[in-house]
């Protein structure tokens, strides 16, 4: 009759023991995935797009250049103003020419002053020679004499004029109409002949793109190019590919996109750009289906017996900005359903 006592207490101990122990966890209940929404994942075509080098620029930049050596003694514009073709921009002054052309101004006063005295004295040669007081050969060596001089003062005025010009040619005017880009020669300096004093955009704004020549077959005019809007104000997300240049420079095949809404005062601002170099398939579904946490993008995928689990999937970029394209995770043929916010 000892045992019974032995026994329980044994009992009441190992209870007591089980108690104080850890407990273990209940195992999770499958949650049922819903019917609505499900979607198999198929592999689709979609673009091969490569990232390359764009610049927002204009069709063509025009040079404001000086046409004569120089001081620069007036610069009217500055970055970023709108000037009109035609306008006077700045004014390059060259006291020499100044002086030459007082110098052709007396030359042709002298010239003047002999042609009058020339024309006198034909007309008294004239005169005379119609009393018979002088002969044939007279007359027509002071009608030499008054050409001659006649001549002599065309030459003057027309090398004054031509001095007159070269020192008008110190305008510097606008040669298209557009925006300055540049304009950084201070007004005091010495100028050569040819050196540039403003920068003018000219023509449409584009994001013009380069491209390996290897790759130049891949630009057609009329193709999509992939633009980042936040890069451009939002102004757009696809452009067109206007013009392709036939040329190659340094390897690289330039051509032009127009896009609607594009910045013009960020003239030289680098932009991201995408084209399309050929097509591949992809697994590619909407945004929506993705859940994100803690820097995990997430899918919830419908298991055979109806049951959904999570299961953490490698993304990027769709072909528009309301999907994704999955690069790891799941594979072809997988249901998925709707992500819940968590």
């Amino acid at each position: 009759m000892a045992v019974r006592p032995i026994l329980v207490g044994a009992v009441g101990v190992s209870l007591l023991l089980s108690a104080c122990g850890p407990s273990r966890p209940a195992a999770p209940v499958a949650e049922t995935a819903p019917a609505a929404g499900r979607l198999q994942v198929q592999l689709q075509t979609v673009a091969d797009l490569k990232p390359v080098p764009a610049t927002l620029t204009t069709r063509d930049m025009a040079d404001a250049r000086a046409r004569i050596s120089g001081v620069l003694v007036r610069l009217l514009v500055k970055d970023g103003d709108m000037v009109h073709q035609g306008q006077l921009i700045a004014t390059v002054k060259d006291d020499r020419i100044a002086l030459q052309t007082g110098a052709y101004d007396a030359q042709v006063s002298a010239a003047a002053a002999q042609a009058g005295a020339a024309q006198a004295d034909l007309a008294r040669t004239r005169d005379l020679f119609s009393h018979g007081v002088y002969a044939q050969a007279r007359l027509d060596q002071v009608e030499a004499q008054a050409r001659s001089a006649n001549g002599a003062l065309a030459a003057a005025r027309a090398e004054r004029a031509a001095s007159a010009e070269q020192g008008a040619q110190g305008s510097v005017l606008a040669p298209a109409s557009g925006r300055v880009l540049v304009a950084d020669v201070p007004a005091g300096s010495v100028v050569m002949p040819g050196q540039s004093i403003a920068k003018i955009t000219a023509g449409p704004v584009v994001v013009r793109i380069e491209l390996p020549e290897g790759e130049a077959g891949a630009l057609e005019v009329g193709d999509t190019v992939q633009l980042a809007a936040e890069d451009l104000r939002n102004a757009a997300s696809q452009g067109t590919i206007v013009q392709v240049y036939p040329s190659v420079t340094d390897g690289q095949v330039i051509a032009d996109v127009s896009a609607p809404g594009l910045p013009e005062d960020l003239i030289g601002q680098r932009v991201r750009a995408k084209i399309k170099v050929g097509e591949r398939r992809a697994l590619v579904i909407p945004r929506r289906y993705i859940a994100t946490r803690f820097g995990v993008d997430y899918v919830r995928m419908v298991r055979p017996d109806g049951t959904a689990s999570e299961t953490p999937v490698q993304t990027t970029g769709g072909p528009t900005a309301d999907q994704t394209e999955i690069l790891s995770g799941i594979r072809s043929g997988d249901v998925l359903t709707p992500s819940v916010a968590r």
